[in-house]
């Protein structure tokens, strides 16, 4: 008789990102509980979508913390702060400062999370979509910020002491988006089911994607350049 599969924390934010990584993880053999967080966020629609493609999935546990990262603002996604809208022909913002969508310290505050869901749950791998290629410039999303978190979970919990430590997957961190869509289409991924957009509008009893920010924008740009087409409804 096969033995059970190993637990996995899978990250999932409702986004095309978390969704192929939850597809990767299930490839895998991994038994997934996914981890979503209503933190405040302006989308807070992309909660919808991770329930949703979690239901799809089949997935062992899903569960959805409840922080309120409002209380520090200090980002377009937790404070009246308007999100930066740019031209499609333009694309996204090449500049090199971190843009005012980025959250504070939010990575580290939901694999913070993910680490005790993980001893909970007997987990060795936690997995997250992060992505350094085609990305809005965010510093919790480069190998070298994973790889201390790694060290830093190492030194913190009981289970590294006793000898298992967590390994923080991150199959996306080097792949464009477009490879990214060719990886989790040919996985199955519908991402019809996902959300990427900052600032959705509603329109006749619907959300759209608003087509003009950061997150829209390299969304498009992607499914553009794997030559399929984009499923998401904009304004």
């Amino acid at each position: 008789m096969a033995g059970a599969a190993a637990p996995a924390v899978v990250l999932l934010s409702g986004g095309l990102d978390s969704a192929t990584v939850l597809a990767i993880a299930r490839t895998d053999g991994f038994d997934c509980h996914c981890l979503s967080f209503r933190y405040g966020q302006r989308h807070e629609v992309e909660l919808d979508a991770a329930i949703a493609l979690a239901r799809a999935a089949g997935v062992t546990d899903h569960r959805v913390a409840e922080i309120d990262l409002r209380i520090f603002g200090g980002s377009a996604l937790t404070a009246d702060i308007d999100v930066p809208k740019h031209d499609p022909v333009e694309g996204p913002g090449d500049a090199p400062e971190i843009p005012v969508t980025y959250v504070p310290a939010r990575n580290t505050i939901f694999l913070s999370f993910a680490l005790a869901f993980a001893e909970v749950v007997g987990a060795a791998d936690i997995f997250i979509g992060v992505n350094a290629l085609d990305y809005s410039g965010y510093p919790d999303c480069r190998p070298a910020y994973l790889q201390a978190f790694e060290s830093m979970a190492a030194l913190a919990t009981k289970a590294a002491v006793e000898g298992r430590p967590v390994r923080i997957h991150a199959p996306l961190i080097d792949l464009t988006k477009a490879e990214i869509i060719r990886r989790g289409t040919s996985l199955g991924v519908d991402y019809a089911r996902t959300v990427s957009c900052y600032d959705p509008v509603g329109h006749d009893g619907t959300v759209l994607a608003c087509g003009r920010c950061d997150a829209c924008l390299l969304r498009a740009r992607g499914f553009a350049e794997a030559g399929l087409a984009d499923p998401t409804a904009y304004a």
